[in-house]
């Protein structure tokens, strides 16, 4: 159904009992359960005339109506941000992400970000499920690099959500972290939610959190920091970051979750310090299943200057 467009539903006997937004998204063409949430919450979606939440269950007789609004629009402009393109067909881009990029708008950040970027090299994504944020099915921290793939239509988009739901993507990274880490492979597995005082910050001491889990492998060892394999299992905020300072080995360069550890400089030789550029996070693979054609897709992003100069000169430690 086009965006513009009204819809009517009558719930008939084998809908009664159903979610209300479960209901729209499994009858209108390309509408998301959250899509279908928003539209509900912002008075678009009613029932029998009367507003209703998401998880209203409805009966068997009712009516549904509805209009999905024309996208909203957007207060950020294209801008002809350098982008580097792995791959990139009718539904999706795939990118290598450079560290210090936003990847969409946001308070703060209305331009200079990777959506920015993409809207200039390709302005037809700039109405995805009537949202802010076009493409973008996952993110990746501002100071974190690596593989990231945005959808450049709505039915892609929607179908890579659903494989990141069922966590069928499979992600992974390469980290610096603080200290030598003894055992050779690990799995964290500790909720993440809110920081209870830090809205800014995630934590694993979180009243609301949701199950998370990293596993880990050791690919080499310094005498200050190692070096590690990580597989992600679950795509929570910060998960990465949040659960390696949870061991006591927080990501190198991490301003936020590092700690006291960020203020330790490190020794290399008598006269020569280390200073780490920024957090030591790459999103080194990714791989999933394309959209349209239902291949298998695998795309790996080189390891950054900066990283690997950050390792070389802890290979001159010893």
């Amino acid at each position: 159904m086009h965006h513009r467009n009204s819809f009517a539903i009558r719930v008939d006997a084998t809908d009664s009992g159903k979610r209300l937004d479960l209901l729209v998204a499994s009858r209108i063409v390309d509408c998301s359960r959250s899509f279908a949430a928003t539209l509900i919450r912002d008075g678009n979606i009613r029932v029998q005339g009367e507003l209703k939440k998401p998880g209203y269950r409805v009966r068997a007789g009712e009516e549904i109506r509805g209009h999905i609004p024309s996208p909203k629009h957007v207060l950020f402009k294209p801008e002809p941000i350098p982008i580097d393109i792995l791959h990139e067909d009718d539904d999706i881009i795939v990118v290598n992400k450079q560290s210090g990029l936003v990847v969409h708008p946001a308070p703060g950040h209305y331009s200079g970000t990777l959506v920015n970027g993409l809207l200039y090299h390709c302005p037809n994504i700039e109405g995805i499920g009537g949202e802010l944020r076009p493409g973008i099915v996952h993110r990746l921290d501002k100071d974190t690099s690596g593989v990231l793939v945005v959808a450049k239509n709505t039915g892609a988009h929607h179908r890579l959500s659903d494989q990141f739901k069922r966590r069928t993507i499979k992600k992974k990274y390469l980290a610096l972290v603080h200290g030598k880490m003894k055992a050779d492979s690990g799995t964290i597995s500790l909720p993440i939610g809110r920081h209870p005082v830090d809205r800014k910050k995630m934590s694993t001491r979180s009243k609301k959190s949701r199950n998370a889990e990293t596993t880990w492998k050791v690919k080499e060892r310094f005498i200050p920091a190692t070096l590690i394999d990580i597989d992600l299992k679950t795509g929570r905020t910060h998960q990465i970051r949040v659960h390696c300072a949870a061991i006591n080995h927080p990501v190198m360069g991490d301003p936020v979750y590092g700690g006291r550890r960020e203020r330790i400089k490190i020794e290399i030789s008598n006269d020569h310090h280390l200073s780490v550029p920024r957090q030591m996070l790459h999103a080194r693979r990714l791989e999933f299943t394309h959209p349209s054609t239902h291949t298998n897709l695998c795309f790996e992003a080189p390891i950054p200057s900066d990283m690997l100069d950050t390792i070389t000169a802890l290979r001159s430690t010893g």
